[in-house]
């Protein structure tokens, strides 16, 4: 079974200033709480073609995997595919202007778990589907100067 998570977001900034601090590697224990470490495993600046070990905590181990980016617009879309870890992942980031100058960023989490794993999926999609609704949160909070919650 398939997992495939989408979760939507939208944050009173510029769809520009979200884009850019969503898809900064730099910033993203920032705002997803699971991930511990992100290690530049290519030169930057980022582009398609880099790669970025991450270390997360997810239903209570630690998962290392390394995802190389596939597809990158500024201010359009991020598309990043696990090229090393647990199971394959595809995470992909849109961005689309909505009213009053804001921003609706949609995150999605999809792949074909695989062994075990492929018996678990649907709670796997469950907590991933919490836990991206709440990392939404916390980049929503980060972006508009609120305490995260």
């Amino acid at each position: 079974m398939a997992v495939d998570v989408v979760v939507e977001e939208t944050i009173a900034r510029p769809r520009e200033d979200v884009a850019a601090y969503a898809c900064d590697p730099d910033a993203t224990t920032d705002w997803y709480r699971n991930v511990k470490t992100v290690e530049w495993k290519s030169p930057r600046p980022l582009q398609v073609g880099t790669r970025l070990e991450f270390i997360a905590r997810f239903l209570g181990r630690d998962l290392h995997y390394t995802y190389e980016v596939q597809a990158w617009e500024p201010g359009v879309r991020f598309i990043m595919r696990t090229a090393q870890g647990p199971f394959p992942m595809e995470t992909t980031y849109t961005f689309e202007d909505a009213a009053g100058g804001a921003t609706k960023m949609t995150l999605r989490n999809r792949g074909e778990p695989a062994g075990f794993s492929r018996w678990t999926a649907p709670l796997m999609a469950r907590a991933m589907g919490r836990e991206m609704r709440a990392d939404m949160q916390r980049l929503k909070a980060a972006l508009e100067g609120q305490p995260a919650s």
